[in-house]
């Protein structure tokens, strides 16, 4: 009997979803906010043509960091954006209704490197480091990174906003900044360029909600079936990402131009494992406390929040009941 309220379920939910697609198409605009692979959900569904397939026209637009991205969708710039768990939460604190309704990424690939001559953690001391904004994902990481290796951020080193990571990568170049944080592809040319990782924030065992799909409690109840269409799309792309290695690339160059196939495909390699991008996509709980934890320095109001107030896993829920999420990863 469960075997056959399972079926009728997961053919319940794809009736649901034919009908829609087959409306006419809705038109939306979603932003992210970084130029890297933790960007490739809405990548992948754009450049392949899920989101098409799902009944969505989406206008993908850039926004430079996650403070940025979150102040578009509070404002209703876009009902839907790709952004990391500080920005989200400190959003929320301050008042906002946003909420993650898919994971993305929920661990970090990040390192700092260090400028032509700064070899160690040591010369970090009385210098620079570039996030992207105050309040970002890079931010928190920088934070997070600096005190893990015994140093203060703002007292033993200076944090400054720069930019997206191509824009770090070329203040690191220039000697513009002491150190920065980046991520694939940016820390790879670095590598390559000569420079040092001074710090590996992928081997501190972070757990972090980084950067998932994300709209507001308003949105979701005015428009359901539009992120209902949304998050299945995210779900078929991340699909695509473990499936399909050079769709995959293939979206990576389309945006990140001038990047080197060397180097998209190490960026490729370095985010397709499950602690980066989980095939099941549920909003790390687990992820959001430990931003919680380090919001709650500077923001007292994060010492008494709970994660679950900043997701809604509905949607992700429905999809993995039904049985749908498990038939994508059975075909062949």
């Amino acid at each position: 009997m469960n075997k056959l309220l399972g079926f009728a379920g997961y053919f319940a939910f794809i009736l649901c979803c034919a009908s829609s697609g087959s409306a006419q198409m809705t038109r939306l605009n979603v932003g992210y906010s970084a130029v890297s692979a933790d960007q490739l959900p809405a990548w992948v569904a754009k450049d392949s043509g899920i989101f098409t397939k799902n009944g969505l026209e989406v206008q993908l637009i850039f926004f430079t960091g996650g403070t940025t991205a979150i102040l578009a969708l509070v404002s209703g710039d876009v009902p839907l954006t790709q952004v990391s768990g500080p920005g989200l939460v400190s959003s929320s604190l301050a008042g906002s209704d946003s909420v993650f309704v898919a994971s993305g990424m929920t661990s970090l690939n990040y390192v700092l490197m260090g400028r032509q001559g700064v070899k160690t953690t040591e010369h970090l001391k009385g210098g620079t480091l570039a996030i992207s904004r105050f309040g970002s994902a890079t931010d928190s990481i920088a934070r997070f990174a600096l005190r893990n290796v015994g140093l203060m951020p703002g007292k033993d080193v200076t944090l400054v906003q720069v930019g997206s990571g191509p824009e770090r990568l070329n203040a690191l170049v220039a000697g513009k900044v002491t150190a920065a944080v980046i991520n694939p592809p940016s820390s790879f040319i670095a590598e390559k360029r000569g420079l040092a990782v001074l710090a590996d924030v992928a081997k501190m065992g972070l757990v972090f909600q980084h950067t998932g799909a994300a709209t507001t409690r308003k949105y979701i109840r005015e428009r359901q079936d539009t992120v209902r269409r949304y998050v299945k799309s995210h779900m078929e792309a991340v699909h695509k990402m473990w499936t399909d290695k050079e769709a995959t690339i293939r979206a990576l160059g389309k945006n990140m131009p001038g990047v080197e196939r060397e180097f998209l495909e190490k960026s490729y390699e370095n985010v397709m494992n499950e602690a980066l991008f989980s095939k099941k996509q549920y909003p790390s709980l687990e992820g959001l406390k430990t931003v919680l934890d380090e919001i709650a320095e500077r923001d007292p109001r994060a010492k008494s929040a709970k994660p679950e107030q900043f997701t809604d896993s509905s949607f992700i829920r429905e999809l993995d009941q039904s049985g749908y999420i498990d038939s994508l990863y059975k075909k062949r």
